[in-house]
């Protein structure tokens, strides 16, 4: 499906399953948390075992050239896996959180919150990309980003395009107000959602947005249309496609919600 800005402009948005979405914007070609392994168990470094439960419905090979890798953060292999780290190295530009370029290096840039950055388009132009605040659970952001490291968001504008936002791992509502009220209302927002738990984390709190939340972000950000990712393919995301639609259902927003090209 298709979203129009009110210049006019059309894109889709390919997702491939867990984070991992695709889509051209301004003549650029962005890429969203790459992971593209096989279904198993993948351990996180001093944390809990996660369990893969389905495969990418494509492969690196089969994307095509990418300009840009917007990687929410580099610590959790179901944001950033094995065959995402190889392909990282034959993309020019990965924007991430400011310890993640760190780490990363090789092309990658870390954005702290607020930060913009321009990239050329290829017919002229720019694209500004903002980072903005994501929370990787609940409470506050010294004890959340303690356990679960940084996580960013970004913000795509230009002129006469629309407004994208893609929220990374958040699970605050009030950063996205906060988003809201800089760049509001968002043309289409790439929201990570799922409800991931993990009974050793925050009692068992959801750690990114679960469905009625994503329902309500959309209705803060005042977005036109909502492509979620990060609700499937591994065994922790414990809120689906069912539950989305019926939150939004419920929201009565069952015409923003785009569950996104699927190969």
């Amino acid at each position: 499906m298709s979203a129009t800005s009110p210049a006019g402009e059309r894109f889709s948005v390919r997702v491939f399953g867990g984070p991992t979405a695709l889509f051209e914007y301004g003549g650029l070609r962005f890429l969203v948390d790459p992971t593209f392994d096989a279904p198993g168990d993948y351990q996180t470094p001093g944390g809990p075992l996660l369990v893969k439960t389905a495969p990418s419905t494509a492969t690196p090979a089969e994307l095509g050239r990418i300009d840009v890798v917007l990687l929410s953060h580099d610590e959790h292999p179901d944001n950033l896996d094995i065959s995402g780290r190889t392909l990282l190295a034959d993309v020019p530009l990965t924007l991430t959180t400011p310890d993640g370029g760190r780490r990363l290096g090789n092309g990658a840039r870390g954005l702290s919150d607020w930060e913009p950055v321009e990239l050329d388009r290829p017919g002229g132009g720019t694209v500004t990309v903002t980072g903005v605040p994501a929370l990787h659970g609940p409470g506050p952001r010294e004890e959340v980003e303690a356990i679960l490291g940084q996580v960013v968001g970004f913000v795509l504008t230009g002129e006469g395009m629309p407004t994208v936002y893609v929220s990374g791992d958040n699970a605050s509502l009030g950063l996205v107000e906060e988003i809201a009220a800089r760049f509001g209302p968002v043309d289409t927002a790439v929201l990570f959602a799922g409800a991931p738990r993990f009974p050793v984390l925050f009692d068992g709190e959801p750690i990114v947005l679960d469905s009625a939340q994503a329902a309500e972000a959309a209705r803060i950000l005042g977005a036109r249309r909502v492509v979620p990712v990060h609700y499937d393919s591994w065994a922790h995301f414990t809120e689906g496609r069912d539950e989305l639609v019926a939150a939004f259902t419920a929201a009565g927003l069952a015409d923003r919600l785009d569950l996104g090209d699927r190969d």
